[in-house]
């Protein structure tokens, strides 16, 4: 029998995140809060981590402070067994700069690689909500004898616009040409109607992520991106291949969420993988004992439903209230409350995101809103109720209508 393969696992954080602005104004994108208490790094690192990975880092650069110390007060792992997830910003190893792209993130963190002597490489973004088992993925990997392989999840073949595309080959295994945003894909030879998008998750042999990272560092044409520029160089000498996530069997799923992977990019995509946690019968279930996604132990109180001074009841429907919220006859109805949230009588949210610490006053109400850390709403005040209003004001109003409050700020009347 063959020794076990040694698996290092890098994730990265890098981006700006543009489009989630101003959720990203005063943070990473990998940093921002989601689902009631977690950020968004903690999918990645609880896959990582679930999945017996042991040694993971994490390559930081824009507006990394909260993104750093989160991982750093939480992720604690047990150095007697060399068992760590540490964050890494940028070294500036190869002369006073910047990362140039995620390619380039690796490249000037090789020393990382080669302090480790991994035989294997995971590498995989910061930013996405899903449940994936790695070691299903790597050990489609080794038996497949390809240098390098590439997460791909199926998605209706109308949004292929939106995605890489990966034109895969069923009896090869190998990816015969990956195609960035495609306006006339072809669908799944099994399935016409899909196409196998890449997830931004790969699997590399060490030694052959290396010499491709070497090599696209000293090209002057490369964007050094990892989806842009790496993969296609394994794409043109037949070392590519593909791992279809409908392989990927995570304990506790079911078959409504099993597959169940979003971007979230952008506030659109963000809010609705909130909306995507509420029902009933949730899309992606955050109640999976089986394959939890972990995050900070925080040390306050029970969320709380009182009823207020002239007696109306505190009630929340088809939502999520995390930890340490009083609500006092508030009614919220299809939204997802932060930690500390303070709802006063007669304020009603709907249809909303409030991440932590978010103070609501008499009679105040939000509608189709995401509301950032501490925003705070004066007696009476609205957000997301009258469009003309809430530009007028300065929040970001996204074309479907979701109306964003960033940081810290106060809401009048």
């Amino acid at each position: 029998m063959s020794a076990p393969k040694k698996v290092f696992g890098i994730i990265l954080a890098g981006g700006e995140g543009k489009r989630l602005m101003p959720l990203t104004a005063d943070r990473a994108k990998p940093a921002v809060p989601f689902g009631g208490q977690y950020r968004l790094i903690d999918f990645a690192i609880s896959n990582l981590i679930n999945s017996g990975l042991r040694q993971v880092v994490v390559l930081t650069q824009y507006k990394s402070h909260s993104l750093d110390r989160h991982v750093s007060q939480n992720w604690r792992m047990s150095a007697l067994l060399d068992s760590y997830v540490t964050s890494v910003p940028a070294q500036q190893r190869l002369g006073k700069r910047w990362f140039s792209g995620s390619a380039d993130a690796i490249l000037q963190s090789l020393n990382l690689i080669n302090d480790e002597k991994p035989d294997i490489v995971v590498v995989i973004g910061a930013d996405h909500v899903y449940r994936m088992d790695f070691q299903q993925m790597i050990d489609a990997h080794i038996a497949s004898g390809a240098p390098a392989t590439v997460a791909g999840i199926r998605q209706p073949i109308a949004l292929a616009s939106q995605f890489g595309v990966i034109d895969a080959d069923p009896d090869t295994g190998r990816i015969r040409d990956f195609l960035e945003k495609p306006a006339d894909p072809v669908g799944l030879s099994d399935s016409p109607d899909e196409v196998l998008v890449s997830m931004g998750n790969y699997v590399f042999n060490a030694d052959a992520l290396v010499a491709a990272v070497e090599a696209d560092g000293e090209s002057t044409s490369s964007g050094h991106d990892m989806g842009g520029d790496i993969i296609p160089y394994f794409v043109q000498r037949g070392e590519a291949g593909y791992y279809d996530m409908k392989q990927n069997d995570v304990p506790g799923s079911s078959p409504r969420d099993r597959s169940y992977w979003r971007d979230v990019g952008t506030i659109d995509s963000y809010f609705d993988a909130h909306m995507d946690l509420i029902s009933t019968l949730p899309i992606f279930n955050l109640y999976n004992t089986d394959w939890p996604i972990r995050t900070q132990n925080v040390n306050m109180p029970p969320a709380k439903f009182v009823r207020d001074a002239v007696g109306r009841i505190g009630n929340a429907i088809d939502s999520i209230v995390a930890a340490g919220s009083v609500l006092s006859g508030t009614h919220i109805e299809r939204s997802v409350i932060g930690l500390r949230g303070v709802a006063l009588g007669g304020s009603t949210i709907t249809d909303s995101v409030l991440l932590d610490n978010v103070h609501m006053g008499l009679g105040s109400r939000v509608r189709r809103a995401v509301l950032d850390k501490n925003v705070i709403l004066e007696d009476g005040a609205t957000v997301g109720v009258d469009r003309e209003r809430d530009l007028e004001r300065g929040f970001t109003v996204t074309d479907s209508g979701i109306t964003v409050v960033g940081k810290g700020v106060r809401v009048t009347r």
